[in-house]
């Protein structure tokens, strides 16, 4: 009976997966409530059913870095996802792109003003408006430019009264019929006249009269208030800010106008990339309206300061604008090419792993056989960077899952192979 329970427990214990040591003395306890002891028995079953000290089977073969070099199965490459590439010497294009913005051409851009004050009668051209030199843009009533032009007829006047006099005068000095002193005093109210009638004239000029509108003032000898505000240059309408009836200022901006025949494009240039940067050169400009179209461009002004808040320079290119494509505050990127590599040895960044204070490629020296290599980098393009020492032409370069290859070589430094 004592054996049947024994055997029991026995069974039930492994259902359990209780070790010896704790079956043993479930076993003795029960047994002793019967009076039977088996202790000398049960003692030597003290030992687990699975022994941790045993070694556990490998189901693959362990990983080896001697000297450096990481040994792997081809298991484990292909697990890890290695790739090697053979390096070899090839053209290399460095370009850098920087933010920009659309502006118009300032040489080319006008803020119209009116000369003299007056209401608004009229506005004759709206925003997007191409017009020509000379154009009127709109009219105004002005009580000044009233005031003005009589003041220039007064003094035509004054002076045409002036002149005759002093023809006279001339006449009767000719026949000694009056004095000298007579006549140089005609002469002078003369000549002052002339002068009074000039900077009445200027005047005019000044308040924005054509020379033509003086010359009708000098026919018909009438006067009109209205006076009109016209271009410039040609080009096309970008800002409009007068409306009418309302009375204007002569500091008020009544109207923009801009030849976008041509545009400036001014980007940013971090201080790293200013070496890129040469005056006159010719660059490539893409902007996010057509982000499949290139623009060509000119450099024409490279800041020679940097902003201090941002480190960055200042750059302007010029790009011709024929279609009016590009319009003013449009996002763009400005793209310097620079002087192609022509033999040069590239490796993908993802190649690239940080061993202490430098970079390290794994090279392939055989069949499953990696080893790291110390190298010096150059400049990065497109997810490339050159490598400049530490490998040649010809040698196979691990591009994927060098951080694998890095991390048993790490684990082999901290606890190396006996």
């Amino acid at each position: 009976m004592a054996h049947e329970r024994y055997m029991t427990y026995r069974r039930g214990d492994r259902r359990t997966g209780l070790c010896g040591r704790y079956r043993s003395l479930a076993v003795l306890l029960r047994l002793a409530s019967g009076g039977v002891l088996l202790g000398s028995v049960l003692v030597t079953g003290t030992g687990c059913d699975r022994d941790p000290a045993s070694p556990v089977p490998a189901d693959k073969p362990a990983t080896r870095a001697v000297n450096g070099v990481v040994q792997l199965t081809e298991a484990e490459v292909t697990r890890a996802g290695i790739e090697v590439m053979t390096v070899k010497k090839e053209p290399f294009i460095l370009h850098r792109e920087f933010p920009a913005t659309v502006h118009a051409n300032e040489n080319e851009l006008a803020e119209v003003t009116t000369l003299i004050r007056g209401r608004v009668v009229e506005v004759l051209v709206d925003v997007g408006k191409d017009v020509k030199k000379g154009e009127r843009l709109a009219l105004l009533d002005s009580t000044d430019l009233g005031m003005a032009e009589g003041g220039y007829l007064k003094a035509a006047a004054r002076q045409h009264e002036a002149q005759l006099a002093h023809e006279r005068a001339a006449n009767l000095h000719e026949h000694r019929a009056i004095s000298l002193a007579e006549l140089q005093r005609r002469e002078a109210e003369m000549k002052t006249a002339q002068a009074d009638a000039r900077e009445a004239s200027h005047r005019l000029k000044l308040l924005g009269v054509p020379e033509q509108e003086i010359q009708r003032l000098d026919r018909e000898r009438t006067i009109r208030s209205d006076v009109a505000i016209r271009a410039p240059f040609a080009g096309r309408v970008i800002m409009r800010n007068i409306t009418r009836g309302e009375v204007v200022e002569t500091s008020r901006n009544c109207f923009t106008i801009a030849d976008l025949s041509d545009v400036w494009v001014v980007a940013s240039v971090p201080e790293k990339d200013v070496r890129f940067i040469h005056p006159n050169e010719t660059v490539h400009v893409v902007v996010a309206a057509y982000p499949h179209g290139l623009f060509f461009g000119r450099m024409t002004y490279i800041s020679d300061v940097l902003d201090q808040a941002t480190r960055t320079m200042r750059i302007r290119v010029t790009v011709p604008n024929p279609d009016r494509t590009l319009k003013p505050e449009m996002f763009a990127m400005v793209r310097v090419d620079a002087s192609p590599q022509p033999d040069a040895l590239a490796v993908p960044l993802a190649a690239v792993q940080q061993d202490g204070a430098g970079k390290v490629l794994f090279v392939r020296q055989s069949e499953n056989r990696f080893a790291p290599r110390r190298v010096r980098l150059g400049d990065e393009q497109d997810g490339m960077v050159i490598v400049l020492e530490g490998v040649h032409e010809g040698e196979d370069v691990v591009v994927k899952g060098a951080f694998a290859i890095k991390s048993e070589l790490d684990i082999h430094k901290i606890e190396p192979t006996q």
